[in-house]
């Protein structure tokens, strides 16, 4: 069997919550390496263990398990069973492994000079941490004569666990996305568009431990079907990260003649925002969501400004999080490309916020005079009309 170690990073400093983190963790990692066969995961002493089948394709796992929030870092390891053995039967056999492993980085990697670093887990081992790391890397320059020592820039790094029954050794540690299990802290709803903020919204949300519903707003027949498959395909990217997304899907067309037809074409885009955000409110309540995500930052476009955002709000009761507001566009970006949403959200496809855009609109609106603009449409009627025609698609990944 191949063994990778599993470091849960924030969720380990959780106190007498750490255990429910944990198993939350070990719950989602299993579902993510459930398409492995013979894979499974188990928590042990503030570890986590993957263990797959030698035939299994240790990048595909890698892959897997570091999309899973809450993982810190993982490391395929080499895993040595040591119970019943001595001290010095350990040491012999851990430094074994290690020159094996060493012997493999200076054919692959061509290294010269490493550092042993070793933990000593169980403190019963009657040898101490720093004894190890001496006496493993001194049994690595007896067995790998090309080798030396650098303690400040080694090349590369071997690290040496032992434990109660069984030591390991490996050499990497693999950045995961860290964050908290999903699961952890709720659920929101998230107003996913085809642009490039919502997408990284919801991944931001969703790696702060919040399971995520989506609702999604088209103006069709003026925003085509590739546009809606578009949305979809960003929700179907996500799901990797975020598990399963219900996505309700609202037609904005008839609340937009309306608000074109009865109010000041500079209040066009405030007005269907506030819409947009009562359509939200009630999807939200229906599905059980405690806020409502949306992709804004702060001055980026009209309605981001802070008195448009202070205006949007009061339309709804329940809190709006806009994971994104402190930050420019430049690194909103890099994280849909390093989450893989960007590529698909620059696709030249329309939206609904483009349809009837006002080419001066308002961007320190008052509530009183978007109040009285509302106060000529029939608001609760159109809201609940566009509820009822809302539809559902369910985007999950094969595991879920």
């Amino acid at each position: 069997m191949k063994t990778f170690i599993v470091r849960c990073g924030e969720t380990a400093l959780k106190g007498q919550n750490k255990p429910y983190f944990e198993r939350m963790l070990v719950q989602r990692i299993k579902k993510y390496i459930s398409t492995i066969d013979g894979a499974t995961a188990e928590r042990l002493d503030g570890l986590i263990f993957v263990r797959t089948p030698d035939e299994a394709n240790t990048e595909d796992t890698l892959k897997k398990v570091g999309r899973v929030f809450g993982v810190d870092s993982i490391s395929p390891a080499t895993e040595i069973c040591i119970e019943g053995l001595s001290a010095e039967e350990v040491i012999d056999a851990v430094g074994k492994e290690a020159v094996k492993t060493m012997m493999s980085l200076i054919e692959t990697k061509g290294v010269k000079t490493f550092k042993v670093e070793a933990k000593r887990a169980d403190k019963n081992f009657p040898i101490e941490s720093p004894q190890i790391a001496r006496r493993i890397g001194a049994a690595i320059l007896k067995g790998c004569k090309v080798l030396s020592v650098d303690v400040h820039d080694p090349e590369c790094q071997i690290f040496v666990n032992v434990r109660r029954t069984y030591a390991y050794v490996y050499e990497q540690k693999i950045s995961g996305f860290g964050g908290l299990p999903l699961g952890t802290n709720g659920k929101g709803l998230t107003l996913l568009s085809g642009g490039i903020d919502s997408p990284v919204a919801t991944f931001m949300m969703a790696h702060r431990g919040m399971y995520m519903d989506a609702i999604h707003f088209h103006s069709y027949p003026y925003t085509s079907e590739r546009a809606f498959e578009k949305v979809k395909d960003l929700a179907q990217i996500l799901t990797t990260y975020t598990g399963k997304i219900n996505m309700y899907s609202i037609n904005l067309l008839p609340i937009q003649e309306q608000i074109v037809a009865n109010c000041p074409e500079d209040q066009t885009t405030i007005l269907v925002r506030r819409f947009m955000m009562r359509c939200a409110e009630k999807i939200a309540e229906k599905v059980g969501a405690m806020m409502l995500i949306t992709g804004e930052s702060l001055g980026q476009v009209a309605s981001q400004t802070a008195e448009a955002l202070v205006v949007t709000d009061s339309t709804v009761k329940l809190p709006v999080m806009r994971p994104l507001i402190a930050m420019d566009k430049t690194e909103i970006i890099k994280i849909a490309q390093e989450i893989g949403t960007f590529e698909t959200s620059i696709e030249p496809y329309e939206d609904c916020c483009t349809v009837f855009l006002p080419k001066h609109p308002v961007t320190k609106p008052k509530l009183e005079k978007i109040l009285e603009s509302e106060s000529k449409l029939d608001v609760e009627s159109l809201v609940d009309a566009a509820v009822e025609a809302a539809t559902l698609d369910v985007i999950y990944q094969e595991f879920e």
